[in-house]
């Protein structure tokens, strides 16, 4: 047996390149010509002499070497070779090290983003780089836990901002599954955080949704005293109930007078990137008001390729704020109204009102469907009841703006394909003696 004395004053003579100080059970202390000391445990696995280095003398005192000696004895008495176990912790920890949290998001948001739209994409990683990664970026993704995730979460709901801890917490439950996906954590820790964060309050855009409300918009929409554009698009706002995105950006080569259609290209829709690349346009029917609102401004926007051209420059559309602005002026504040009202307007009076299929408001709205019949309410089959809802709208946007009883709108007869969707609603409230009373 050795002792530390021993290991202390031992040298290698100069005519050999080592020797080797044997202690007891395998271990022994292999000196060196130049002086270097290192502790080796000699040992058996599957009838086969191996060795294990324990450290340096003295950095590995005589007492550590014999307990790491032992420990490993321990492995190979339950079957593991203690050199590939070894082996296989340095991997484990090199792994461990190039699996950070960040890097794994980064390298999911790769995987992803082509499918997502340019926006959502570039959003979805800002997001994570701000509030996520300086907290738990370094780590690696193995070790994050709910605790470790919601304290950086509270971080969040501390600036008053709980919607975006919600983002934040799905952002790095999306993350945290691709990681278990990829081997390189076991769960997903975010799971366990369902219910931790603070509610969110859904705040839905202010729109004016009765009947007399929207008179009273109407008419001050055509009272606007501002620039002719402005007005032309509160009206088409009104009367397309489309985004204000799309409506501002509205060009002229995407009206087909002729056909009576605004046909509104994949890549300007609200749409993964797949669907902006591969989509079909979205195609909005053109009331007879919405078409003399077009031929009317055609002569002071028609130089421009946009319908909605910005005053300073002929090849920007409007700025997103005009509508808004616009609306203030005439005494709606974004508690009352705004440009992304007219579309909860629509849909409200038209189902409540006028007794439209919700799933024919819900495609002209280009809200996306899931499920086996997703698509197919852009298909042409649809088209004319597309029609005949826009014309009955904007003849009841007109009966409202001049006040006037207005008859019971004729109820749109759906085609057989939509009648096994959809059935017609049976006449509500505000119908007296076959008159709709605004």
């Amino acid at each position: 047996m050795l002792t530390d004395t021993e290991c202390k004053n031992a040298i290698c003579a100069g005519d050999k390149a080592r020797v080797r100080l044997t202690d007891g059970g395998g271990l022994y202390l292999e000196v060196a010509t130049n002086g270097s000391k290192r502790w080796f445990w000699k040992y058996l696995f599957s009838g086969k002499e191996k060795r294990l280095a324990l450290g340096s003398y003295p950095d590995v005192s005589l007492k550590a070497a014999r307990s790491a000696r032992d420990d490993a004895r321990k492995q190979q008495q339950a079957g593991t070779d203690p050199a590939q176990q070894r082996r296989l912790d340095k991997l484990k920890r090199k792994v461990s090290a190039e699996s950070t949290f960040e890097i794994v998001a980064r390298e999911f948001h790769s995987a992803k983003v082509s499918g997502w739209s340019q926006h959502y994409g570039k959003r979805w990683l800002e997001r994570l780089e701000k509030d996520v990664f300086p907290w738990l970026g370094s780590l690696p993704i193995d070790q994050i836990t709910a605790p470790l995730l919601l304290q950086t979460l509270r971080r969040v709901e501390g600036r008053g901002v709980r919607e975006l801890a919600h983002t934040l917490l799905e952002g790095s439950s999306q993350v945290l599954r691709y990681g278990v996906a990829t081997g390189r954590c076991e769960r997903n820790a975010a799971a366990d955080l369902r219910g931790a964060l603070k509610p969110v309050a859904t705040k839905h855009m202010a729109a004016v949704l009765e009947p007399k409300q929207a008179g009273e918009l109407m008419r001050s929409i055509h009272g606007y005293a501002g620039q002719p554009a402005t007005r032309a698009a509160l009206l088409l706002s009104a009367l397309l109930f489309q985004r204000p995105g799309n409506i501002r950006q509205m060009e002229w080569a995407e009206i087909d007078f002729e056909a009576e259609m605004w046909s509104i290209p994949a890549q300007k829709m609200k749409r993964t990137q797949h669907g902006k690349v591969n989509g079909r346009p979205h195609l909005v029917p053109l009331a007879k008001q919405a078409m003399d609102i077009l031929r009317e401004i055609q002569p002071l926007t028609g130089h421009s390729p946009y319908v909605f051209p910005s005053l300073t420059s002929r090849t920007r559309p409007m700025s997103d704020n005009t509508v808004r602005v616009a609306l203030r002026r005439m005494g709606y504040d974004n508690d009352t109204m705004t440009p992304h009202g007219f579309r909860a307007m629509a849909r409200t009076l038209l189902v409540e009102r006028a007794n439209v299929p919700p799933d024919v408001i819900e495609a002209q709205l280009a809200h996306a469907k899931s499920g086996p019949l997703g698509s197919a309410y852009d298909r042409a089959e649809f088209m004319e009841q597309r029609r005949r809802m826009m014309t009955t709208w904007a003849d009841y946007l007109d009966q409202l703006q001049l006040q006037r009883a207005v008859p019971e709108l004729q109820r749109l007869a759906p085609s057989a394909s939509a009648a096994n969707m959809t059935p017609m609603r049976d006449p509500q409230p505000g119908f007296l003696d076959g008159r709709f009373v605004a």
